[in-house]
């Protein structure tokens, strides 16, 4: 396949700090995150919410610790679990250093709202002597006060400033091990913000719209956001919240990767909408092939085409396809030529096997 220059994102340079095991910025694969919505003191739903996120494919778990038996539950939450934990502080100085204790990998707090210089110290002492990276959290709806009377409103401008103050606290602390985020429920808001941090430091930048919506609307509006940015070459890792289960949150961040090639997980598979010139139920198939494919982890490419008008180019430029045709009879295609014919009836087991043996061999290859 000849070099497509139109395709290429470069990435924007950042300073690299580790998320536990993760590696977050410089040239370390974007990463995607979710956060659990069950309460924190509940473990065994807890950590079995990071467990199906980690069978999406999560590469960093945030867990919120506004309380003392929170952070006491942390500690057997970390233990139980495969991925880099993330504890979402706010306000008070304690359960930072608490959480620190406990195992977490990274602290989400703003040092400018945990009170005097001394406190502020603790919290950086504890995060250097527990191996804690810190992620600055700005937020267009809670904006400090001062800001606010500068700018008149939430502004890019203010986001920026905001940042940049909470990162001078711990860099005259000696502690550089930090991210930054800049999220709004506005787009436009959300994405000048980080265009603007972006050239204002070189830190790692976690993407996210926040508070974006359910399911449709809230990936529509992240995809935007997230995608925009990311195909600026800005952002080091990504969160999608939703108004649904985390599994999703993750499913939709990796398919947001996938579609500008800066990740590759699992089967893309390339279907069209149907129309009526369809051999076969081109919806339902994509339905039952999505379902009985998603244990895959292996990057495949699978395109499923009701007819022969987009089909056989459509499958020149996957692993492997399939393309309607007369009689229930279809053309299936293999690394991009047509290969042999299958029915209807066959059809759905068939080409789970054939994606399970690509993918067997794929791995073997690696």
């Amino acid at each position: 396949m000849s070099e497509r220059p139109y395709r290429a994102i470069r990435r924007r340079k950042s300073r690299q700090v580790m998320v536990g095991s993760v590696a977050v910025g410089g040239d370390a694969p974007i990463s995607v995150q979710t956060m659990t919505n069950t309460l924190t003191t509940d473990i065994a739903g807890t950590v079995a919410q990071i467990r199906r996120a980690e069978e999406a494919g999560v590469d960093i778990v945030r867990v919120s610790c506004p309380d003392e038996d929170s952070t006491r539950a942390l500690k057997a939450i970390v233990a139980q679990v495969s991925v880099p934990v993330v504890a979402d502080i706010h306000f008070h100085y304690r359960r930072a250093i608490e959480a620190a204790e406990a195992g977490a990998a990274c602290l989400r707090i703003n040092p400018g709202n945990i009170g005097s210089p001394d406190r502020v110290r603790e919290v950086v002492q504890a995060a250097k002597d527990n191996g804690c990276s810190r992620r600055i959290g700005v937020n267009a709806g809670s904006l400090e006060k001062h800001l606010l009377e500068k700018y008149g409103e939430p502004c890019p401008e203010a986001m920026v400033e905001s940042a940049l103050e909470h990162v001078r606290i711990l860099e005259d602390n000696d502690f550089r091990a930090v991210k930054i985020s800049v999220k709004a429920s506005d787009v436009f808001l959300a994405a000048a913000a980080y265009r603007g941090l972006a050239e204002a430091c070189d830190y790692p930048l976690h993407l996210g719209i926040t508070e974006a919506g359910g399911l449709i609307g809230g990936t529509v509006k992240s995809a935007l956001g997230i995608g925009s940015l990311l195909w600026q070459g800005i952002g080091d890792t990504i969160r999608v919240s939703l108004s649904a289960d985390v599994a999703e949150e993750v499913k939709v961040g990796y398919e947001i990767l996938k579609t500008l090639g800066l990740r590759a997980r699992g089967v893309r598979i390339v279907s069209c909408p149907s129309c009526a010139r369809q051999g076969f139920d081109v919806i339902k198939t994509v339905e039952e092939l999505e379902r009985r494919l998603a244990h895959i982890v292996t990057p495949v490419t699978l395109s499923i085409i009701g007819c022969v008008v987009n089909g056989p180019g459509e499958a020149r430029e996957t692993d492997l396809g399939l393309t309607g045709g007369g009689g229930g009879a279809h053309m299936v295609y293999v690394a991009g030529s047509p290969d042999h014919k299958i029915d209807n009836a066959a059809m759905i087991e068939h080409i789970v096997a054939l994606v399970e043996a690509k993918a067997a061999a794929l791995e073997g290859k690696a």
